[in-house]
């Protein structure tokens, strides 16, 4: 009988370590997979940490979880005792600290987003978020769909729509950072925009802006009108 491995994050690639990643970039770059792998440490039998926490943040509404009950919780599979309880003390330490945390953002337009994308805006390599609304234009999620280089950022189609798909986001909006400072949109910008709104399309999933941030400044492709 083959004895079942209990995979830890120091298994991993350190590029791909969701700690090491979390102390370099900052924590808005992780997914919520990648945060409840940083909290859990380790995986279950037979599986590596981001697999486990993987579906327990595919399981579990982490915007909610103050009021999942910790049934629930354990009756997610490779969620334990210590597990549950270290997800539930996470979100009592984020209710603590931000009590207006419990209110879901609402996107008014662009300057909203440039609000939202604080964390990534002096970054010195290019990341691609995915803002996912339902049809009041709330918040489900805010993902870090890729980090690029220096001045470039490579996303597919497909990345961008798992999530929206995931919480059946009735639209989206696209923010990424220019790390030179010049929020003016690249060609590359445009021709990826608009492969994902005609992707959307396909998926009735309307994309009603992608927003471009600098430090200093922001781009709305919907207020110059280079949404199709």
């Amino acid at each position: 009988m083959q004895r079942e491995q209990n995979l830890n994050i120091r298994d991993m690639e350190e590029a791909d370590r969701p700690r090491e990643r979390l102390l370099e970039l900052g924590p808005g770059v992780l997914s919520d997979a990648d945060l409840i792998a940083v909290l859990f440490g380790s995986g279950s039998a037979g599986e590596s940490v981001l697999e486990t926490a993987t579906r327990v943040a595919r399981s579990v509404n982490l915007r909610r979880l103050r009021q999942v009950a910790v049934e629930e919780l354990l009756a997610v599979k490779g969620m334990g005792p210590a597990r549950a309880a270290q997800l539930l003390a996470a979100a009592e330490i984020g209710r603590r600290l931000w009590p207006e945390g419990d209110q879901i953002p609402l996107i008014r337009g662009p300057e909203s987003v440039y609000e939202l994308t604080h964390d990534i805006r002096s970054s010195n390599r290019e990341h691609f978020v995915g803002f996912y609304l339902n049809s009041r234009n709330q918040v489900l999620r805010r993902e870090i769909i890729s980090i690029g280089s220096l001045n470039a950022s490579i996303v597919h189609p497909r990345e961008v729509f798992v999530p929206a798909i995931a919480v059946s986001a009735a639209s989206l909006i696209l923010a990424h950072n220019h790390p030179s400072g010049d929020a003016t949109p690249s060609e590359e910008d445009l021709a990826i925009t608009r492969r994902i709104q005609e992707a959307g399309r396909l998926l009735g999933i309307e994309l009603l802006d992608h927003v471009v941030v600098a430090r200093e400044a922001y781009m709305s492709f919907k207020e110059r009108r280079l949404l199709r």
